[in-house]
């Protein structure tokens, strides 16, 4: 195989690849003396089928065959000998090929630029920790301990008010006759949330344990009998018992309850929550302090067919007018991401960081904790959307070369308050809110003035038309 590398324009190049007819015949040889085991010809044994019959029946088939295999194999090892890291696919022309011929092709690529990431381990960035006071987790404590249901009987003397726990039974009926899911046992109601008809509770309030009330109510539009949706109903009620809520003793037991140890122990867990509640959003600032300071980092060139890829991708779902008009702001979007996408990668490969099965399993694992009720939905998706398994495992590999730059680059390591840890995330989102709102006026600055300049032009340039001479 001989190899020549022409046309050298940038990161654009031309590989010449020539493979002689030798070994050419030696590929198609090896094929043939391949398929003649498998071959059934009538009037011949198995395996003794001669070349020649086989090229008269299969030759292009074989050839077709051969010609795949080669150029793949010649191609790959082309670019491995001569280390060139194509950006997307290169372009294949064939320029001389056929049965007793030799191979000659081009293949016209567009390469990846050389990127240095050896100032990555000078990237300076702020790591915070958060100081959790003792306050502040007695402050969440109490919090937890207000929201805890902990309803008691009362004398049977008591009046219902709001927030007390009512038990029930009822029976139902819509113009005096009974209808399918009229009656209810030792229904629970906490009165005042509303949760079981609109107006209800405000009609329980003031009964006492044994009483019987009835209670007018309009049936909602989610009733499953849709015939007797906002139909009024009369509820014919009996009030088994009334509980009104204690406040939670703040001790072991409650802790325990709550699946920690003891009360220290809970008080442990909490400030641990309260810090980490922080600890992720002040870590994505770091990390974006690290991502602005990769964004600085200077590569020469990069390849513009990725360029032109990446606009086509932020233009998704806009007209062709809404595209033009934003196609500067997004050329340099995408250079942004395609340069730190190409230092991230460079890093990755040089420090073989990899993403293993357990770690995606892990990662859609923890999405579906975040999506409760909706595990079956969220696995489906996964399952039918190979595109967005790739995508997640693109995630996870950005976030592991991240974490793996903060080892290396410099960490400038501050312990702040609570309080501290608020006005810096309030004072980032208000950073973000003006960008995005200062990049929006900047867009439209420039469709104004691209506008006038286009209004100026039709006024001040003729109208050239072409007039065919007959």
């Amino acid at each position: 195989m001989k190899v020549t590398i022409e046309n050298k324009k940038g990161l654009n190049k031309d590989i010449k690849v020539l493979i002689d007819k030798e070994t050419m015949n030696s590929y198609m040889d090896e094929k043939y003396e391949e398929i003649k085991t498998t071959v059934n010809l009538k009037g011949f044994r198995p395996g003794k089928v001669p070349k020649e019959v086989l090229k008269r029946q299969f030759g292009k088939a074989v050839f077709g065959e051969v010609l795949d295999k080669v150029l793949k194999e010649t191609s790959t090892k082309a670019l491995e000998d001569n280390k060139i890291k194509p950006a997307g696919q290169p372009k294949l022309d064939l320029k001389t090929y056929g049965e007793d011929k030799e191979l000659e092709y081009v293949l016209s690529v567009t390469e990846l630029p050389k990127v240095d990431i050896k100032s990555l381990e000078n990237i300076k960035f702020d790591q915070y920790s958060v100081k959790i006071d003792k306050s502040e987790t007695d402050k969440r404590i109490k919090e937890i301990a207000k929201n805890q249901p902990n309803f008691k009987d009362t004398p049977s003397e008591t009046k219902a008010k709001k927030g007390d726990l009512v038990t029930l039974d009822y029976k139902a009926t819509i113009d005096g006759k009974d209808f399918k899911g009229n009656e209810g046992k030792n229904t629970q109601l906490t009165l005042g949330k509303d949760l079981f008809l609109k107006g209800f509770d405000d009609q329980i309030i003031g009964v006492k344990k044994d009483d019987e009330k009835i209670v007018e109510a309009t049936l909602p539009e989610n009733y499953p009998e849709k015939d007797l949706v906002n139909k009024k109903a009369k509820f014919n009620c009996k009030i088994m018992n009334v509980q009104r809520s204690e406040e939670v003793n703040i001790d072991d037991e409650f802790a325990k309850n709550l699946g920690a140890k003891d009360l220290n122990d809970l008080k442990t867990l909490i400030s641990k929550q309260i810090n980490d509640e922080y600890k992720n959003s002040l870590d994505q600032l770091s990390k974006n302090q690290i991502l602005k300071e990769i964004e600085k980092i200077k590569i020469d060139e990069l390849p513009e067919n990725l360029i032109e890829e990446e606009v086509k991708i932020l233009s998704q779902g806009m007209t062709e007018d809404e595209a033009k008009k934003n196609k500067t702001k997004f050329t340099e979007t995408a250079k942004t991401r395609i340069k730190t996408g190409l230092i991230l990668n460079e890093f990755g490969e040089q420090n073989k960081i990899n993403v293993s099965e357990q770690e995606i399993q892990a990662e859609v694992q923890k999405q579906l904790r975040m999506m409760p009720g909706q595990e079956k939905m969220v696995m489906d998706f996964y399952q039918k959307n190979p595109s967005a398994v790739a995508s997640l495992r693109g995630t996870v590999y950005e976030e592991k070369i991240l974490n793996s730059v903060k080892e290396k680059a410099k960490a400038n390591k501050k312990e702040i308050t609570k309080y501290e840890a608020e006005q810096i995330l309030k004072e980032a989102h208000s950073k973000d809110q003006n960008l995005n709102e200062t990049e929006k006026k900047k867009v439209e600055a420039k469709t104004n003035k691209e506008k006038k300049s286009s209004v100026k032009a039709s006024k001040t340039k003729p109208i050239v038309k072409k007039v065919s001479k007959k």
